[in-house]
């Protein structure tokens, strides 16, 4: 490769990003061409996930590294959830904004890898996380949606003042405060 990636991760606003991704029927050469250009559209963005609509495909599929090298899901569903973690999350296709978010602490994630066997990943904390918020873009869901309504009336509106060139910084730190350990976005 010639060390660019082969897609630009979509932003906010882009209406890609709202829509539900259809399922994966066919796990093919095609498939891992694609998720080969998610990981490294991921890497070059420094994220920890990416979800095929983040890069304007809508298949149910997202890659994942959290440390342990990339890996792939085709297909996943959330089967089991339990607990609550208040987390401040960063997002891809909402740059330079991390949020902070109640979702469950622990997830049980079904699906399938590149070779069409059947995975399950009980995850909790960063990883679980990661898992929910990549299963938000399948289905057309952005972080901001997951937050209460003054918060993500305020998000909305440093999301609205951003795309105008208006400076949001003091409108942002309302938003967020301490850092909360893993600083990657997924």
């Amino acid at each position: 490769m010639n060390g660019m990636s082969s897609y630009s991760v979509r932003t906010y606003g882009d209406p890609v990003l709202k829509q539900v991704a259809r399922p994966v029927d066919q796990i093919d050469g095609a498939l891992s061409r694609l998720v080969d250009d998610m990981v490294e559209t991921m890497y070059d963005a420094v994220g920890a996930g990416l979800a095929a609509p983040q890069v304007g495909v809508q298949k149910r599929v997202f890659v994942y590294d959290v440390g342990d090298g990339p890996v792939a899901v085709v297909n996943p569903t959330i089967v089991e959830t339990s607990g609550e973690w208040y987390y401040e999350e960063g997002c891809l296709s909402v740059p330079d904004l991390r949020l902070g978010i109640v979702r469950p602490m622990s997830v049980h994630l079904r699906g399938y890898d590149l070779e069409g066997e059947e995975v399950s990943i009980e995850a909790d904390e960063f990883l679980g996380r990661l898992f929910q918020h990549e299963v938000d873009h399948l289905n057309g869901v952005l972080m901001v949606e997951r937050l209460e309504d003054d918060m993500r009336k305020q998000a909305l509106k440093v999301l609205r003042d951003r795309s105008l060139g208006l400076d949001t910084t003091a409108l942002e730190a309302t938003l967020v405060s301490a850092s909360s350990g893993d600083e990657r976005e997924i």
